[in-house]
């Protein structure tokens, strides 16, 4: 009997008129999404089907038969000619049930001694595994792109920041070399993450293992993995991979996004530090004066698709026992999404990167406003007038309050001017007080001086790429 609410309506209602069995297909079905996983569910099958007909479980020629089937079924997905059934749930049944049309019974051997527990395992990590192969070559071309600009502009002087307030000059390069530190980090851990997961799951079946003669390290290495999983539980209730690529995925995100507010905010009339030119900025519908740079924007806002697929995981993983239970079939929708979006995003940096022009001339201006070299006339004090840095952080207050007042620069002011307020200071100390002298001081490791600047892109070249 059909179930009716008060206005006799079907209480299943709307698309799901048909009652609850269209429901269940509907929240149970996942082959609209893991069908991106084709590739990997059939080298995976290949591989066991080999292994198999090794062990001598699988005849040759039902091992020839599936193997002949399943290249054919990735010819038709790759030609589009494929079929796919949602009422086949997911990429596996229509694999198997296509691979029954082609060759008949000897399909059902395929899945001896393996459940789709592990086999879904496998295609998952064998996806994770290969986008985190792009992630890391995505990394490695972005940062060659940054150490390009880094040596163009190694002495171009450009204001340092703190609190977005003017703080000391450093140069371009080095503030380019700050993100390939950052990216540099950001491909170690994808790097570290790859080693924890180039495990293969294959062969824990179910959840328990398996009571054929399997060869696991035989299947491992056809997929390229250093080992088999050690725990059969753990294989098939693990996602770990996962969260660590998304973790990853998101930290990275995280240094995309920074760099983009930055390009926001330097291709601004008030900045004019760079330009992008049309190739990633739109113009306004109703200003024509407007060039804005939406590439960089949009990369800033995508972090929070990432973040979000990452705590979405978490979420589905925290409570679950071991081992598989269906929660774990929300865990690709996500994962697919975090890792597409940040491909797009790294290409569209390095773009931007590449594209940028750098204006030298307003960062320079820029970089001597604000008494940027105040720090400068602190140490030069310690140095030649042997005060206490912290008096000497007094007598440059007082500078500063006196160029204010002024409305100069502190190397504007008169020599007797700085000795009023300390007798100590001689005309020496001119000779720190412009940005090129500030910049160029800063000689130590990791420090903006242009020639320090270019060593470390010299070794970033010669050990990081």
């Amino acid at each position: 009997m059909t179930q009716q609410d008060s206005n006799g309506n079907q209480m299943w209602g709307g698309r799901f008129s048909a009652g609850p069995d269209a429901i269940m297909e509907e929240i149970n079905a996942s082959i609209d999404f893991d069908r991106k996983l084709y590739a990997q569910d059939i080298a995976g099958s290949l591989a066991h089907v080999s292994m198999l007909g090794e062990q001598g479980i699988v005849s040759a020629d039902d091992q020839g038969k599936i193997e002949d089937g399943l290249r054919t079924i990735l010819s038709e997905i790759e030609s589009g000619a494929f079929e796919y059934s949602r009422s086949l749930e997911d990429i596996h049944m229509n694999v198997e049930n296509r691979l029954a049309e082609l060759i008949g019974p000897a399909a059902g051997r395929l899945h001896t001694a393996r459940s789709r527990n592990d086999q879904v395992a496998l295609d998952f990590r064998l996806w994770v595994r290969d986008r985190t192969d792009a992630m890391i070559d995505d990394l490695t071309s972005l940062i060659a792109v940054l150490l390009d600009k880094a040596e163009t502009h190694a002495a171009a002087i450009m204001p340092g920041f703190t609190h977005m307030q003017t703080a000391q000059p450093v140069t371009f390069g080095h503030h380019c070399l700050a993100y390939v530190e950052m990216f540099t980090r950001d491909r170690a851990r994808f790097r570290d993450a790859r080693v924890r997961m180039n495990e293969c799951p294959l062969g824990a079946a179910a959840l328990a293992g398996t009571g054929f003669d399997i060869d696991r390290q035989a299947t491992a290495e056809a997929l390229g993995f250093a080992r088999p999983t050690r725990n059969s539980l753990d294989t098939v209730s693990d996602r770990d991979f996962a969260l660590e690529f998304l973790s990853a995925a998101s930290i990275c995100a995280t240094h995309l996004s920074r760099l983009a507010e930055e390009i926001v905010i330097w291709s601004t009339p008030q900045f004019n530090f760079v330009r992008l030119s049309d190739r990633f900025s739109t113009g306004s519908s109703i200003m024509p004066q407007k060039k804005n740079p939406d590439a960089a924007e949009l990369v800033r806002g995508k972090v929070g698709r990432i973040n979000g697929a990452l705590v979405g995981l978490l979420t589905v993983m925290k409570g679950l026992p071991l081992t598989y239970s269906k929660d774990m079939q929300e865990d690709k929708e996500g994962v697919f999404d975090g890792a597409e979006t940040l491909e797009l995003c790294l290409a569209a940096m390095r773009g931007m990167v590449d594209d940028m022009t750098i204006n030298e001339d307003a960062m320079r201006a820029a970089a001597g406003s604000g008494f940027s070299t105040a720090t400068d006339l602190a140490d030069w004090l310690v140095r030649e007038a042997d005060l206490p840095f912290r008096d000497a952080h007094h007598v440059t207050g007082r500078a500063v309050a006196l160029a204010e007042q002024k409305g100069c620069e502190l190397h504007e002011l008169e020599l007797s001017e700085l000795q009023s307020i300390n007798p100590q200071i001689t005309q020496g100390v001119y000779s720190v007080l412009t940005v090129d002298a500030s910049v160029a001081s800063r000689t130590s490791f990791g420090g903006t001086a242009p020639d320090g600047v270019r060593a470390q892109i010299a070794w970033h070249r010669l050990e990081n790429i």
